[in-house]
């Protein structure tokens, strides 16, 4: 009692003096019942215990096919009957036309889908397009040709960082179709192995 006395004769320690002598009660409410004590002996409000709701990530945008325009150099992810992304692309060095054989330096045209995908590549990222189909394999045998493969849309090499090019003015692949390196994580991202692509002159 003469600590308590002492420290109530110190006008300096007054706050501190109500501290000491609070009922237990109010200190075993746990911390969120002190914090509100001490706020209101201090004069100010007690902090609030709500938490800010978290909001919820953007839902996952997945196309349902892949539509390649050669002419217009353009890649559009369409889902249902709406295009929900477009990408500028470049293409072979030979763009026009169908491809015919390996080496040719064309772009395939028709519908294939996405095959697989690798991230084993010079490339960034790389999803494989399943040409040549079985017509195209007869039909270069027949003209005793290699149909050629290994076609991909990929995008630049990864020491080119996020770049991505608003518009290519040269074509410069094998006969994959190229995209920028922020491209390539989206396009990765909305199209699952499956998905059809469809090639347009």
């Amino acid at each position: 009692m003469s600590v308590l006395i002492w420290v109530m004769r110190r006008p300096v320690h007054r706050t501190l003096s109500a501290l000491l002598v609070l009922p237990l009660a109010a200190l075993s409410g746990g911390c969120d019942t002190l914090d509100a004590t001490f706020a209101q002996l201090m004069g100010s409000p007690a902090p609030t215990t709500q938490v800010a709701a978290v909001p919820a990530p953007p839902a996952k945008i997945t196309a349902d096919r892949v539509v390649v325009l050669k002419r217009q150099r353009l890649l559009e992810l369409q889902r249902g009957d709406k295009t929900i992304a477009t990408f500028p692309i470049a293409l072979g060095e030979h763009p026009d036309g169908q491809k015919r054989h390996r080496g040719d330096g064309r772009t395939p045209e028709g519908v294939y889908h996405i095959d697989w995908r690798s991230l084993d590549t010079k490339y960034t990222r790389a999803l494989h397009i399943s040409y040549p189909d079985a017509y195209q394999i007869a039909k270069a045998g027949a003209e005793h040709v290699d149909p050629g493969g290994g076609i991909f849309i990929h995008a630049l090499p990864a020491d080119y960082g996020h770049y991505d090019p608003p518009i290519w003015v040269k074509d410069w692949t094998d006969g994959c179709i190229a995209v920028g390196n922020a491209a390539i994580v989206k396009i990765w991202d909305a199209v699952p192995d499956g998905t059809p692509i469809d090639i347009r002159p």
